[in-house]
């Protein structure tokens, strides 16, 4: 019988093991500071018409995220552009995400599009009391509590790729999830380790949506 096959991230690991199907990272991190990826999560991307019936039944506005449950387990809802939501589920879940994504939308009466991206996009989470600071390296944007709090989205220029941002916290510290284009992810994670390798960013492996 032949093995199953392995889904591997644009992003290298420096251990490898097999989680989910999924080649990732087994390093564990022992400082506060952190970068893992999270490309094997599932990510289904959904358009719409701007702030109607989908957005209503999605729950989520234009710049915020919030956590549901659409019957796959916990996933994080991400207004990530007018018109625009990425959601994040568990790996291996994108096929019934999307199906109980599509089922939501289909009573709205409105032109929708759901695609599974899992496999095309790159996905990090950077997470720490300094992951602003790292940001700040490779970003203008203003990444303290005051101007983007927890459940912020946005999209901008993250050391040169346009990268959509999730602040999505873990237990009261602040961490992000920065989506790009799987083309970019190793450049984008490789940017992230060089702008926080002097506070002391480490890999870690993947932390999941829980």
């Amino acid at each position: 019988m032949s093995e199953a096959p392995i889904s591997r991230s644009p992003v290298r690991p420096g251990t490898a093991t097999v989680r989910d199907g999924w080649e990732v990272d087994a390093r564990i991190a022992a400082g506060q500071l952190t970068l893992s990826d999270e490309t094997p999560l599932a990510k289904v991307h959904v358009r719409a018409p701007f702030d109607r019936a989908s957005r209503a039944a999605l729950g989520v506005g234009f710049g915020r995220t919030a956590r549901a449950d659409l019957g796959t387990g916990e996933v994080l809802v991400i207004g990530s552009g007018p018109g625009e939501w990425l959601l994040l589920g568990a790996p291996g879940t994108a096929g019934a995400l999307r199906a109980a994504v599509e089922q939501r939308l289909a009573g709205t009466g409105e032109f929708t599009t759901v695609l599974d991206l899992t496999h095309g996009r790159a996905l990090v989470r950077l997470t720490g009391r300094e992951a602003a600071t790292v940001l700040a390296g490779v970003c203008a944007i203003d990444f303290s509590d005051a101007v983007t709090p927890d459940g912020t989205a946005l999209r901008t220029s993250l050391a040169a790729v346009v990268t959509d941002i999730a602040r999505d916290d873990r237990s009261g510290v602040p961490s992000y999830l920065l989506h790009v284009e799987r083309s970019s992810g190793q450049y984008l994670a490789d940017a992230l380790l060089d702008a926080g390798r002097p506070s002391g960013l480490e890999v870690t492996a993947l932390r999941g949506i829980a």
